[in-house]
């Protein structure tokens, strides 16, 4: 049985091909795919390679570190078990080895574009939070040169109509 069947929207339905990567991040490793043919990694895991089409790919682990491209702090969601978490800062990073991934972002912190990240794993699923580095430039220009909007984690987002929210904890 699914986790969507079982009332659960966290939690993956793992499949022949993605198990390796369900079953490494329950280890606490964030693997991604690289291409033999290209030499170029890719994220989310698929059996191909999105840029050349060859089927010559493999797992590799990833380092966990990752810069932030873009979030949103999220303050209502309807499907169990994210309601009990809002607000929540749901994020796109970029992982050193190239791919993006859509993530969340935990823990206290000012955010700005590319604020340093690693991974961490909550309940077996990647997440991200902000490096020691990172946390110590928060509050700056994001890396477009503007400032970041500060924001609260147990109240509004901050956000004022324009593309970038910041949240603190």
């Amino acid at each position: 049985m699914g986790a969507a069947a079982e009332g659960r929207y966290d939690v993956p339905d793992a499949d022949a091909f993605t198990r390796a990567y369900w079953d490494a991040a329950a280890r606490g490793r964030l693997l991604i795919r690289r291409c033999a043919a290209c030499a170029r990694a890719h994220h989310y895991p698929r059996e191909f390679c999105p840029y050349c089409w060859s089927d010559d790919v493999s797992w590799e682990d990833a380092s966990g570190r990752a810069t932030l491209y873009t979030w949103s702090v999220v303050h209502r969601n309807d499907l169990p078990p994210f309601g009990e978490r809002t607000p929540y800062v749901a994020a796109v990073v970029d992982l050193a080895e190239g791919p993006r991934m859509a993530t969340e972002i935990v823990g206290p912190g000012e955010l700005s574009a590319g604020a340093e990240l690693e991974v961490t794993f909550r309940a077996g699923v990647p997440v991200f939070r902000r490096t020691d580095a990172g946390a110590d430039a928060g509050g700056g220009p994001g890396a477009d040169g503007r400032a970041g909007t500060p924001g609260r984690a147990s109240g509004g987002s901050g956000c004022s109509g324009r593309s970038r929210c910041s949240m603190t904890g």
